[in-house]
Order: structure tokens, then sequence, then C-alpha cells
């Protein structure tokens, strides 16, 4: 019986994040979409008529945390199905816990959301970015980019990756029950998370925050870096080649 009630909440737990991840692509398509269908000139003209009131920095907020949310949750799904076997195991499976550590891990996100919106505001303040939310800038899309590449190799990455790919080895570490303690660890693995991805998330700068194919490969590349066995050799050439290519962007600006 308590295996039978073990599989039916690994499998209600699967289906809430499929519907979440879902609705976040949703809105993300549609968002998107709408973008990509305007015209270059239709696109200064939107963006001169969303001054920076607290209403327009509240929805860029909430596209940042949408943004974070489909790409993000599906690679941290295996963690979050890994603390409900736990939690049931171990102490019972306190109603809800696994919730808990999805939304302290979601709560991280949306304090980097927080940053990236800043970053956003000083950037379109500055006139680096385009109506897409994209650099308009060489110079600081070669920066972007070979901070991402050599971010890649730092102990700090590595470390970090180490722990997103073995899940077990960060409960066995850092294991607290209960609601709290699941939303606490769920804060502690999102800050782990958000110190491996923060650098390709600055990526989004460079392809365009409304960029749809870009949104994605960033989120697959991010999938495949954390879940896939050869993932982290992925992950440092993937670095050479960003390094490579920001040079070049460097380059280009400076000649």
């Amino acid at each position: 019986m308590p295996e039978r009630i073990l599989r039916l909440e690994r499998m209600a737990t699967s289906v809430c994040l499929f519907i979440i991840t879902a609705l976040a692509w949703a809105y993300l398509l549609l968002g998107a979409g709408t973008m990509q269908e305007m015209d270059g000139m239709g696109m200064v003209m939107a963006m001169s008529v969303w001054p920076w009131t607290a209403s327009h920095a509240a929805l860029m907020f909430f596209m940042w945390l949408v943004m974070m949310t489909a790409m993000m949750l599906p690679s941290a799904a295996p963690v979050i199905l890994l603390h409900r076997t736990i939690s049931r195991r171990n102490d019972g499976g306190a109603t809800g816990a696994s919730g808990f550590f999805a939304l302290g891990y979601l709560a991280v996100w949306g304090g980097f959301s927080l940053l990236a919106l800043v970053a956003q505001y000083f950037l379109e303040r500055a006139e680096l970015l385009s109506p897409m939310m994209e650099s308009a800038s060489t110079g600081l899309s070669g920066a972007l980019l070979i901070a991402a590449g050599i971010y890649q190799f730092t102990p700090l990455k590595r470390s970090c990756l180490r722990l997103c790919r073995s899940p077990l080895e960060f409960f066995m570490a850092h294991w607290r029950s209960g609601k709290r303690g699941a939303f606490a660890m769920g804060a502690r693995h999102g800050t782990y998370c958000v110190a491996c991805c923060w650098g390709l998330m600055l990526l989004l700068f460079v392809g365009g925050v409304m960029n749809l194919m870009w949104i994605v490969g960033l989120a697959i590349f991010v999938l495949v870096e954390k879940l896939v066995p050869a993932g982290q050799w992925m992950g440092q050439a993937a670095g050479v080649l960003l390094t490579g290519a920001g040079a070049a962007l460097v380059a280009d600006s400076l000649a």
C-alpha cells in the first residue's frame, strides 16, 4: 500500500509540474508570437508607449518569472520527484511538502527575475536593447558571450552543476523535514541552480528576450547539461564556442 501511494503521489506531482510548465510555455508562445508578428516600426511604436511605470515593471517581472519557470522547472522535475519519494519514505510525506520545495525553488528564480528586470531597465535607458529586447550593441553581445563562456569553466559552476546533476547528494547533505524544511531546501537548491545557470540566462539579452527559438534553445541546453550523462562536457564545449563567438564580436566592434 505505501508503495502504491508513493506511485500515485509521484504521478500527481508529475502531472502538476507538466501543467505548470505547459501553461508557462503557452504564455511565452502567446507573448513572443504577438511580438514577432509586428513589423519593426510597430514594435518601436509599442515600446515607445510603454513607460516604466509600476504596472509595466510588474508585467515585465511576471514575464521574467514565467520565462524562468518554463525554462528551469523541467530540469528541476527529477529533484522534486526525488524529494517526494524521500519525504514519503523517511518522514511520512507531509502533505504538499514537495509543492513547498518547488515554491522555494521558484522563489529564488523570482529573485533572479527581479535582478534581470533591473538589468533590462538600465539597458533600455542606455539604448542598448532593441524593441525585441535583444542587445543592440555588438560589444555588449560579445561581452555577454565571453562572460557566459568563461563561467562554464569556473569552480563555482562545476560545483553547482554537480549538485544539480546529483540530487541525492544534495538531499544527503541538506535534508530538512516538514513543509518549512522543504521550502528551505527548495530555496537552497534554487540558489545552486541560479549560480549554475545565471550566465546562460543573461544570453537572453543577446538573442532576444522575446525570441522564442532562442528561449527554447537555451532551455534545451540547460536540460541537456543537467540531465544527460555527458552534459558537463557538453557544457564546457559550449563554453569554448561561446567564448570564441564573443571574442569575434568584440573584435568586430573594435575594428
